[in-house]
């Protein structure tokens, strides 16, 4: 299948490990002239450097300014970006007993403003050409609430209501926005996980493994290449009638539809 991706500019944010690195290759991979950030000095354009028309920006999105330098660096090096991969790091694990006002402030500022100001930024543009894709990288957990995750629940759930309202807004100019849910992938993120786990509940890390495993009905943890494979499909030119959607790619983990 062509994926329709061949010149277009996709802008993959948090792409400097995890999904957001698999996605960005497989996005160059499939053609697209491809942006990757992060906020570990030079290591964006590293991986960017092994890519076909690629680029790395060094930036931190929870600045201030952080947002625009993003989407500036994007159009001097390539013009808007037809495509806008919305992703980051989680806030940390807790309880929801545990967490205060200050940790709400600090989920929203991490999950949801950044975002919602890089969507701003690349709207126009997306609906004047009448194309374009927004993906964000969320968590089963607007689904079905994780434990031990509050303020990623919250946070990620503000930013799925804000998307899905987006979508019907925009759907009439070409623009689809949508979600994909990772469950249980291999990344530093689960083994971050997996470790607060092993820590509170007073078991080894690769006893909370077997355990979590034990739940996902393929009976193992997700390549992070599954998961790019979606979200390539997700921003090709054949989904261009899939909008306000947020697929789970967990391996059956969730029970629900």
């Amino acid at each position: 299948m062509d994926l329709g991706l061949a010149g277009r500019t996709a802008l993959v944010c948090g792409s400097t490990g995890g999904l957001g690195e698999a996605i960005a290759r497989t996005l160059a991979e499939e053609g697209a002239n491809t942006v990757l950030c992060g906020r570990r000095a030079g290591r964006a354009a590293d991986i960017a450097g092994g890519l076909p028309r690629a680029v790395g920006v060094d930036v931190d999105l929870l600045h201030e300014n952080g947002p625009a330098e993003l989407f500036a660096a994007t159009v001097d090096a390539f013009g808007p970006p037809d495509i806008l991969v919305l992703n980051g790091p989680g806030p940390r694990p807790a309880a929801a007993a545990e967490i205060d006002i200050d940790d709400v402030d600090a989920a929203f500022e991490g999950l949801v403003r950044p975002h919602v100001r890089l969507v701003s930024l690349a709207l126009p543009a997306m609906r004047a050409a009448g194309w374009g894709r927004i993906l964000a990288v969320g968590s089963s957990g607007v689904v079905a609430p994780l434990p031990n995750l509050a303020l990623s629940n919250l946070g990620r759930a503000a930013l799925t209501g804000y998307l899905r309202t987006l979508a019907a807004e925009v759907a009439a100019d070409g623009v689809t926005v949508n979600l994909l849910l990772p469950g249980r992938i291999t990344t530093d993120r689960t083994a971050a996980i997996d470790a607060a786990n092993a820590r509170r509940s007073g078991r080894s890390v690769a006893e909370v493994e077997r355990a979590s495993v034990a739940t996902i009905p393929a009976g193992r943890y997700g390549r992070p290449a599954e998961f790019a494979a979606a979200a390539a499909f997700l921003c090709g030119a054949p989904a261009s009638y899939i909008t306000g959607v947020a697929l789970r790619c967990d391996g059956g983990l969730v029970r629900g539809l």
